[in-house]
């Protein structure tokens, strides 16, 4: 048998601070629908910690690993990118981040690791793969390829009690728009609950796959408003997570192997400026915009004027982006920094082979921005032109770098030795 342990920290933060994930949105929060949490599994002496959070920086996610009772190198910290939740990452997505909230939630994804392996106990992995829910849509090309997979695994005691189970699927968490200004998981939070009750005492485990490209079948620009939409609503999250709820509440299972390990890689990823003017007219132009452009897209223009001021003139150093892939008894779990794209994962499914049902997640260890397939690059856009002003990037990542972050984790789900540098 493995040992298998969970646990839940609350990271709520009171009303009043600002909310991260929509440019158009400015007005702090003002209240809450859902908790949000830390939520951690532990299996032998690996982890995976998610908070639900819009992402957790390289910085934060080092010092989580260290500070943790388990081996840094073989902890997964991810986030699960839900645009209801606080500014979580210092210099990115251009608001300032509240230094009392980051060391919370420092403090807390810690302490979730830690009481998880604490409450480890002998335990049994059962895996499956579920059918596609139908939920998530490609918001650049209609038609477009998504990763529909459902992996699940449920993790069971001696006596049969679930423990925990864990489910991944990659839809953007954004439902809720940017005129909801209450804290909330958005509609993963509805996936948990529903788990949840079905199975009492366990903990939920949700996931973030590879949204880069997908949600539920809205652009990216159509969040550049503070306006309501009938689609985006609560009754909509919550309709959207029963459905995947369901969906992994009637996933079949397979006992797992009693296999445990963590593998790491690091890939050096370039970047590559996609703007043909100065930083100077680009500022310019912006801030005459500014003077004319409704609400909405005056916040948007104002954080890209600041970003061609602040940022645009800085030639940008490679970013080192770790790769892990913990194998969960026979499982594997591709952990993969930022946003990253439908086309990604499944090239990484395709090189894994259909007989195993891998969790291929992104924003694990850092979320630097949107890491478009080369192929993406051509057909320009918000994720591939615009995005990474938001993220406080000094350009786009170069093409190419989707690619080396999937190679590095197919080596590494291969490989019965160490990790890989790239």
């Amino acid at each position: 048998m493995i040992e298998a342990g969970a646990a839940v920290v609350d990271i709520t933060p009171p009303p009043g601070l600002l909310m991260s994930g929509f440019a158009a949105r400015s007005l702090p929060a003002k209240g809450i629908h859902d908790t949000l949490t830390a939520r951690a599994v532990v299996i032998g002496d690996t982890a995976v910690v998610v908070a639900d959070v819009i992402g957790i920086d390289a910085g934060m996610s080092a010092r989580i690993r260290e500070r943790c009772m388990l081996p840094a190198e073989n902890v997964v910290v991810a986030a699960l990118h839900n645009h209801g939740g606080p500014v979580s990452m210092t210099g990115r997505l251009s608001m300032a981040a509240d230094p009392t909230y980051l060391e919370r939630l420092e403090d807390a994804c810690v302490a979730a690791i830690d009481k998880a392996a604490a409450a480890r106990r002998p335990a049994r992995a059962a895996a499956g793969q579920g059918s596609d829910p139908g939920v998530a849509r490609n918001r650049r090309h209609p038609g477009g390829p998504v990763d529909a997979s459902l992996p699940t695994l449920r993790i069971r005691d001696e006596r049969g009690d679930m423990i925990a189970v864990i489910t991944a699927y990659a839809c953007h968490p954004v439902v809720l728009a940017a005129d909801n200004l209450l804290w909330t998981a958005d509609y993963p939070h509805f996936v948990r609950h529903a788990l949840e009750e079905a199975y009492p005492g366990a903990v939920a485990l949700f996931m973030t796959g590879c949204v880069g490209d997908a949600n539920t079948g809205h652009s990216a620009h159509a969040s550049i408003t503070l306006a309501a939409s009938a689609g985006r609503t609560y009754e909509a999250a919550e309709r959207i997570g029963r459905k995947i709820a369901e969906a992994v509440l009637a996933t079949s299972e397979t006992l797992a192997s009693e296999t445990v390990n963590a593998r790491n890689g690091t890939v050096a990823l370039s970047f590559r400026r996609r703007e043909t003017d100065t930083p100077q007219i680009l500022e310019k132009r912006w801030r005459e915009e500014v003077l004319v452009a409704e609400p909405a897209r005056k916040n948007l223009l104002g954080y890209w004027a600041d970003w061609a001021r602040d940022i645009a003139p800085i030639e940008p150093e490679p970013l080192a982006a770790r790769v892990t892939v913990l194998d969960w008894g026979g499982v594997p779990i591709v952990a993969l920094p930022g946003e990253i794209f439908a086309q990604t994962a499944l090239s990484i499914r395709a090189a894994l082979g259909p007989e195993r049902p891998a969790f291929v997640i992104g924003f694990a260890d850092d979320n630097p921005g949107y890491i478009p397939p080369a192929g993406e690059f051509t057909h320009g856009g918000y994720e591939v032109d615009e995005a990474h002003r938001y993220y406080g990037l000094a350009a786009s990542f170069a093409p190419g770098s989707a690619e080396a972050l999937a190679a590095c984790a197919i080596e590494l789900a291969n490989d019965s030795g160490g990790g890989v540098k790239r």
